[in-house]
Formats: structure tokens, C-alpha cells, sequence
């Protein structure tokens, strides 16, 4: 009698994890993610500080600095972390009623793109 077995998550990955190469290229990707808060015409701007010193922690000056960065530049970079951290984070940001996305970081910026038409880029103001 011959037993066959159809190759599945479990076989595929012993295969994945048998060297330290396949390995690190599995956790390198996931770790630099970026959380960016958008500009919008609804929240005041104090309730953005509010939000950073609730949620994240930040003091009122660092919270402040940040929450002038959305409104004047668009958009900040609030935090960074895994993919998993951030993405909890803009969840969060979204139950604040705060627009809030997640982008992979850039290499050699300290986590800032600086590129620009993001979403959201042309939609602030209107008329």
C-alpha cells in the first residue's frame, strides 16, 4: 500500500525555513512600515494633539510639532514599527475619526519619503 501526500502549508514550510538565507528574507520586508495621518477639513487641530498625547503617549510640544506637520505640509509620519504595529495603529487612528494609512519606510530618509501625490495629494482644498 502507498500512501500519497499532496504537499501543503506544512511541507512547503520546511522547505522555506531550512536555511538562515530563505529565513531572512522572510522578516526582513515586514519591519520598516510607516503610519501617515492626512490633512482633513473636519478635525480640529487640537483634537489631532489630543489624539497623539492619548493614544501614542507624545507630550504636548512633540504631539503639537507633529500635528502642525499634517496641517501644513498634509500629512505627518506619527509612528513607525512592523507592519503589523502600524496597521494596528491606523485602525486605531481611524476609530479617532483621523484619516491614517501605512507605508513600507524608504531607506536612508529617518522613515520620511518626501515623495509627493500620495493619496490624498489635490483633494484638500476645493473651489
Amino acid at each position: 500500500m502507498t500512501i500519497s501526500v499532496a504537499p501543503g502549508p506544512d511541507t512547503r514550510e520546511g522547505v522555506r525555513t531550512g536555511t538562515a538565507e530563505s529565513t531572512d528574507s522572510l522578516t526582513a520586508p515586514d519591519i520598516p512600515w510607516n503610519l501617515v495621518i492626512w490633512n482633513d477639513p473636519v478635525n480640529l487641530m487640537s483634537y489631532v494633539s489630543y489624539v497623539f498625547q492619548s493614544y501614542f503617549g507624545y507630550s504636548e510640544t512633540k504631539a503639537n510639532k507633529l500635528m502642525m506637520e499634517v496641517h501644513k505640509k498634509g500629512r505627518s509620519i506619527v509612528a513607525a514599527g512592523s507592519k503589523e504595529q502600524v496597521e494596528r495603529h491606523a485602525v486605531a487612528m481611524h476609530g479617532f475619526g483621523l484619516w491614517a494609512t501605512v507605508e513600507k519606510a524608504s531607506g536612508g530618509h529617518g522613515g520620511k519619503t518626501g515623495k509627493s501625490g500620495g493619496p490624498g495629494q489635490g483633494k484638500g482644498k476645493r473651489g
